[in-house]
């Protein structure tokens, strides 16, 4: 009785418990500033220094317990929203950048069928079940036929193998794993990632701004530099271009150097090696880039 009148003024934060996101998750939440104690067996840990409680639940029940309203704020991928049929409920507070992948209709590569269409009418299976329904719906009744949609949930690649199904739904990322079943993929139904979303109606909607303000600052981070050189002033018009920032480059005059300006901006990391060259190219010198772990934007 305790623990739970410690939730009750909290904002109660869902993240995923295991898989291929967790750690991703779990670093986020610390790029955040969101302090917590957590052991290995426990699925509520309070946050010591913001009115928060991380609630660790299966990815797939996410997004119905934000939903719901049972949690006021979660993540998870933007698939589990459309297949849990809240999107309705929940706001997409922010895109997370990770978790990047593909739901997609895959069959045996040498197999029967091969398109869409081909399928309407067949068996399907997939832990996808309101996706795919919702896909064939209109082609059944084109067709006057009815696709047979089954649920399974784990290793839905061997179905086909097995003879449980002529065509499955599920989640490609780098495609090894439908290869390796000797499946491909024919049609795709969505591209998803991971999301912040957050219940419609939580009553916590200022910490769920300042939360969002956070991670958008991490997710900055991640994706720009710091770069720094110096420059003559008759050459600044050119490094500009190279090196716009966001609202515009920060310049200051060298007191030592007449002449000459001191400059930074933010630049796109993955376009740092070809920026660092041009800015050479430009007679730019004491170049420096600098990496940081989180910002306001």
């Amino acid at each position: 009785m305790e623990f739970v009148k410690d939730l009750e003024d909290r904002m109660l934060f869902a993240v995923p418990k295991k898989g291929r996101i967790y750690q991703t998750c779990i670093d986020l939440l610390k790029g955040c500033d969101i302090h917590f104690n957590r052991s290995s067996r426990q699925d509520i840990a309070l946050c010591t220094n913001l009115p928060i409680a991380l609630i660790f639940l299966p990815a797939a029940d996410i997004a119905k317990y934000v939903g719901d309203g049972n949690v006021d704020l979660g993540i998870t991928g933007q698939d589990i929203v459309v297949e849990s049929q809240v999107e309705d409920k929940v706001r997409q507070v922010q895109e997370l950048d990770f978790g990047k992948c593909r739901l997609c209709i895959e069959v045996p590569m040498h197999g029967e069928y091969q398109t869409l269409d081909s399928l309407v009418g067949k068996r399907i299976v997939t832990s996808f079940v309101n996706s795919a329904a919702k896909l064939f719906a209109p082609l059944d009744k084109a067709a006057g036929k009815k696709t047979t949609i089954a649920h399974v949930s784990g290793s839905v690649e061997a179905a086909c193998a097995l003879g449980l199904a002529d065509g499955i739904v599920d989640l490609v990322e780098t495609g090894e794993s439908m290869r390796a079943a000797g499946l491909h993929d024919i049609y795709d139904l969505m591209e998803t990632q991971s999301v912040l979303i957050a219940n419609k109606k939580s009553a916590h909607t200022d910490l769920i701004d300042k939360i969002a303000s956070r991670v958008r600052g991490v997710i900055t981070a991640h994706k720009y530099v710091l770069c720094t050189y110096n420059v003559e002033r008759k050459n600044l018009a050119a490094t500009s271009k190279i090196t716009p920032g966001r609202l515009g480059p920060t310049v200051s005059s060298l007191d030592s150097h007449d002449g000459w300006v001191a400059v930074s901006a933010m630049i796109a990391k993955k376009e740092k090696g070809e920026i660092l060259d041009k800015l050479t190219e430009c007679g730019a010198t004491d170049i420096m880039v600098m990496a940081f772990t989180n910002c306001r934007v």
